[in-house]
């Protein structure tokens, strides 16, 4: 894909990107594709995966307890527990607010790892990276922002989203579909949305102008970028998925040009 290779124009020293299709096929690939990057936020979407495997195994239910008193493991993963973006202050009540939390997936993690009698680190490795070939990706630090992938082994995760064979598809729909629906937030960023859309630990991208998917995009398009200049994202209109890693930090740069990256990734499918 010719579109691809607007990642070598953009102000950063590496970067890779793929466009991988419903069925598993590689359309495109760019870049250091099979290079460790640090994933920054876009680990949230791995552990999310691995948050909802273990709710199909039953060591934890989705209204089970978990945080600031009147929420559950169901807000902490839609950003709707209350906790504050980066400590443990408590800035609402459980499902209020959409307030964007590496906090909350902390704790999140925690309670997995504690129902589970087995480190997050590991549960993630044995219930996602193993099973999906994923085997330069590892989880170290925080299950909020911590992960380290490479392009190849996250289009083998975008491929999962969009065909599941490690959870059941209704268990993968729902997380990928509006949560606590109307609920306004920050997408950090990108200011204020109203409504701030999010899945299950998958942000969802709606109505949000301005976003960092392309205009292109449908409504219907989820993932999540990262601090460290990554997004991955998945687009059910088009059957296909996205993903980019960079060694730079999220900014204005990565504003003006992922929209138009995107876009000409949505045109090209088309």
């Amino acid at each position: 894909m010719e579109s691809l290779r607007m990642i070598d124009t953009w102000p950063v020293d590496r970067a890779a990107a793929a466009v991988v299709t419903r069925d598993g096929g590689m359309r495109g690939e760019h870049g250091r594709v099979d290079e460790p990057f640090r994933l920054a936020s876009v680990t949230k979407l791995l552990t999310a995966y691995a948050v909802l495997a273990a709710v199909e195994e039953g060591a934890v239910e989705p209204d089970d307890e978990a945080g600031p008193p009147g929420s559950t493991i169901r807000h902490l993963q839609a950003h709707t527990s209350g906790l504050a973006f980066d400590d443990d202050r408590v800035l609402a009540a459980p499902g209020r607010k959409r307030i964007y939390s590496n906090t909350g997936f902390e704790v999140l993690a925690a309670a997995v790892e504690k129902a589970c009698d087995i480190p997050f680190e590991d549960y993630v490795r044995e219930a996602v990276f193993e099973p999906l070939g994923m085997s330069e990706t590892t989880l170290g630090g925080s299950p909020a922002a911590g992960g380290i992938s490479t392009v190849r082994d996250l289009t083998r995760f975008a491929a999962e989203l969009m065909a599941p064979r490690l959870l059941a598809p209704e268990t993968v729909r729902e997380a990928t579909s509006v949560v606590f629906p109307g609920l306004d937030g920050v997408l950090p960023g990108y200011g204020a949305q109203r409504p701030n859309d999010w899945g299950l630990g998958f942000e969802i991208k709606g109505t949000k102008s301005p976003h960092w998917t392309g205009a292109g995009n449908s409504p219907a398009t989820y993932g999540h970028f990262g601090a460290r200049g990554t997004f991955l994202w998945v687009d059910p209109a088009l059957g296909a998925a996205a993903v980019c890693l960079t060694d730079r930090d999220f900014g204005p740069w990565a504003a003006e040009v992922w929209p138009g990256f995107n876009d000409a990734v949505v045109a090209e499918l088309g």
